[in-house]
C-alpha cells in the first residue's frame, strides 16, 4: 500500500521509481486524492489499485486478497492442490470435500504455501510473511506448523525440500495444481 501524500516525496514519484527499477509488486494506492486525474496517474506510474478516504477497511482487505491472488496468477478465490481446497474468502479449508479446522497461524502458513504452489518457499520467507519483526527467528515454530498440518491435510501435500524448504504440490498421480485454470 502507498499513500500518494508523503511528506518528502509524493507517493506517484516513488512507485514511479520502484517501476523504472523494475520492481513488479503489485500496489495499492491508498490515499485522501479523489480527483479523476489523480487516479489516471497513479494507474499511468503503475498502480494496480487505488482507494480513496474514508474507506471501509473490509474493502481494502478484499482488494489486498485480489492482488495477492493476481500476482500469484491465481483469478480465483479459491486455491486448490491435489485433494485440498482453501477459499480464499470465506477462509475456509476442505480436503475431499470434508472441512478441515485451522488455528490462524495454520490457515496463514498453508494459503501463503498454496500461493505459490509448485515454488519452493525458504522457512526465512515464511517467517517473513507470518510473523513481526521482532519474532525469534531460531524458533521451530514453522515446523511445528507444518507438521500439524500435515496431520490435518495429508503429510503428501506439504513436502520438504532439504536445505531449501517447503513445496505444495498435489500428492503423485493427482491432478489440481499449478495452472490457474484448476484454480
Amino acid at each position: 500500500m502507498l499513500d500518494i501524500g508523503l511528506p518528502k516525496v509524493d507517493g506517484v514519484s516513488v512507485l514511479e521509481a520502484w517501476r523504472k527499477a523494475g520492481r513488479t509488486m503489485p500496489v495499492l494506492i491508498l490515499t485522501a486524492r479523489d480527483g479523476w486525474s489523480e487516479k489516471v496517474r497513479g494507474f499511468d506510474a503503475g498502480a494496480d489499485d487505488y482507494v480513496t478516504k474514508p474507506f471501509h477497511l473490509e474493502e481494502v482487505l478484499a482488494r489486498l486478497r485480489a492482488l495477492t491472488r493476481r500476482a500469484t496468477g491465481h483469478a480465483s478465490a479459491e486455491l486448490v492442490c491435489g485433494p485440498v481446497r482453501l477459499d480464499t474468502k470465506a477462509g475456509r479449508v476442505h480436503v475431499d470435500g470434508a472441512p478441515i479446522k485451522l488455528t490462524s497461524h495454520e490457515y496463514r502458513l498453508l494459503a501463503y504455501l498454496m500461493h505459490h504452489t509448485g515454488r519452493v518457499v525458504s522457512r526465512s520467507e515464511i517467517v517473513e510473511h507470518l510473523y513481526d519483526q521482532d519474532f525469534d527467528r531460531d524458533s521451530n515454530t514453522v515446523e511445528v506448523f507444518v507438521g500439524r498440518l500435515r496431520k490435518k491435510l495429508g503429510a503428501e501435500i506439504i513436502q520438504t525440500v532439504r536445505g531449501l524448504g517447503y513445496l505444495v504440490a498435489p500428492p503423485e498421480g493427482q491432478a489440481g495444481a499449478s495452472g490457474p485454470a484448476t484454480r
